[in-house]
């Protein structure tokens, strides 16, 4: 069986093509404007709206797979309040129609962190909205725990986000924190439901988008008594292959907490990264990559329907950088 994973596809719609500068615009301090600019210049990505056409170059380069994980990011989140903004909501639909009209049922798909709000890299506005967390369940169809069986394979995905709550709490609003620590406690009784649920002679492939959440899931019994069965964890989040390679290499640093929120968030996430390790991690790349490498692309995965023992085959596919046509 033949498995296609695209992540990070951050589709900008027409709304959100129309707030040009958006990130520029979020950072008052005009030093940190400048830094944040030159990154992505130079860096990142240039214009982070210059590549809707790489969701069809994804589609026209896998007309016919078995199945399809998206692994989250649907939008460009150009509001950082994730799909409670109409135009995020907007340019979520758009990337998801296009993908259930060319996939069907065999499209499956994760929650990213962009779908629920995130504060910006620079300048610390948004974050996470309940609306958004309505919207994605009931306007965008997403799942936050799904599992698929393949012959004697165990596809499960799992919401990074309300996984790893403690890390976003500073992004919630007071409000609303409740809401949310109710929307953790659901997420641990599904992924605990669907993880005791399957049998100990099959075979786990687990698609999480944003690795700040495996810390938090190895402290889970069920997620423990599992591990041996895990295969491989599919991850996205990072971009590049070069930032989580850094990112292996970072594990176990200490946590910085006098930076700012988003400094704090990663640097959290890095103190814990060994345990990545353990879930036999894999970075699914956004299309592009990033500006420096132009090494984006896809995932293929090649399963064994005899028996799993077989052994499991990923591929990394580069995608072409080009401009838009």
């Amino acid at each position: 069986m033949r498995v296609v994973v695209y992540s990070d596809l951050h589709y900008a719609g027409a709304a959100e093509r129309s707030r040009r500068g958006f990130e520029a615009r979020a950072i008052r301090n005009p030093l940190l404007r400048g830094m944040a600019l030159a990154w992505r210049h130079w860096i990142w990505l240039r214009d982070p709206m210059a590549h809707n056409h790489r969701l069809e170059a994804l589609i026209e380069a896998n007309p016919d797979p078995d199945l399809v994980v998206v692994n989250g990011d649907f939008s460009l989140d150009s509001a950082f309040v994730g799909v409670s903004d109409d135009a995020a909501l907007a340019s979520a639909s758009e990337a998801l129609g296009r993908l259930r009209g060319a996939y069907g049922s065999r499209l499956l798909a994760t929650m990213g962190d962009h779908e629920l709000g995130k504060q910006s890299l620079f300048g610390g506005v948004g974050g996470l909205r309940l609306e958004s967390w309505r919207r994605c369940e009931d306007s965008l169809a997403l799942e936050a725990v799904w599992r698929r069986d393949v012959g004697p394979w165990s596809l499960v995905g799992i919401a990074s986000t309300p996984a790893a709550l403690p890390v976003f709490a500073p992004e919630m609003l007071p409000s609303e924190r409740s809401g949310w620590e109710s929307v953790g406690r659901n997420i641990q009784d599904r992924y605990r439901a669907v993880l005791d649920s399957i049998g100990p002679d099959r075979r786990i492939l687990l698609f999480v988008h944003d690795p700040s959440a495996l810390p938090f899931l190895a402290r889970e019994a069920s997620v423990v008594g599992r591990l041996p069965q895990v295969a491989q964890t599919i991850i996205g989040h990072l971009h590049t292959p070069s930032l989580f390679r850094l990112a292996q290499g970072l594990a176990g640093m200490p946590r910085i907490r006098f930076l700012g929120n988003t400094v704090r968030r990663y640097s959290s996430a890095l103190r814990e990264a060994r345990v990545w390790r353990e879930f036999r991690t894999v970075l699914c790349p956004s299309p592009p990559g990033i500006q420096l490498l132009k090494d984006g692309g896809w995932l293929e995965l090649e399963l064994p329907l005899d028996s799993a023992e077989s052994g499991l085959r990923i591929r990394r596919h580069r995608l072409p950088w080009g401009p838009e046509s």
